[in-house]
């Protein structure tokens, strides 16, 4: 089907009182997101627009590799900030249902995986993603430097931890332990019945190309 131009939404977190994060880093964040779904629309134009048979493909620079870098590094700083967005506004506390499930035993006790996402979170340089592997169906902890130069296949991200400093320093401080105070602020507004409906998509992804044949 035909590509449909992105479009920023409204998320039920910007109508809540969160813990720890301000209402202004929050609206300073959404308008990043929304810079990221205009660059994004204008990129994919840019990209049907060209002469493929005239345009030039150089590795050095060109027209064609600048804009398609480009790209991908606009549109996942808006896949990337939909799910961040889409799961703020809960309850926090400690992880629940099948996330609860499969983390236990990936890593041997819940509490486990809560010190390695929260350390990764703090060696990351921009993001950290909980991915479930559409492979062998098991979650971990990515950490990426910066949200399009990495690329794991068949890994669909169900919990995402931006850790740029525009996501934290106003209200913590840019240092190490402002860093780390915002991510105990972020885990504690965490919804993870959103977690969960994430991880449930995944996993029904992985069962229907199973069922398919396309595994094999």
């Amino acid at each position: 089907m035909p590509w449909d131009e992105l479009k920023a939404r409204n998320f039920p977190a910007f109508s809540k009182e969160l813990q720890g994060i301000s209402k202004q880093t929050m609206e300073d964040h959404y308008k990043l997101y929304e810079g990221y779904v205009k660059k994004s629309n204008e990129c994919r134009k840019l990209l049907s627009e060209i002469d493929y048979d005239e345009a030039e493909g150089n590795q050095v620079y060109s027209h064609l590799r600048s804009v398609s870098i480009d790209y991908t590094f606009a549109l996942l700083g808006f896949k990337n900030h939909e799910l961040y967005f889409g799961h703020l506004g809960g309850n926090g506390g400690d992880p629940q249902g099948r996330f609860a499930e499969l983390i236990d035993q990936e890593y041997n006790g819940v509490a486990k995986w809560q010190s390695a996402v929260k350390k990764a979170a703090s060696a990351a340089r921009g993001w950290v993603m909980v991915g479930y592997d559409l492979n062998d169906g098991s979650l971990f902890n990515y950490i990426m430097d910066t949200q399009n130069l990495w690329a794991v296949y068949n890994m669909v991200p169900v919990l995402g931890i931006d850790v740029y400093e525009h996501a934290y320093a106003a209200d913590f401080g840019a240092t190490p332990d402002g860093r780390k105070n915002y991510v105990e602020a972020f885990f504690a507004n965490l919804d993870w019945d959103h977690v969960n409906r994430q991880l449930t998509q995944a996993e029904a992804a992985r069962r229907g190309a199973t069922e398919s044949g396309a595994t094999e």
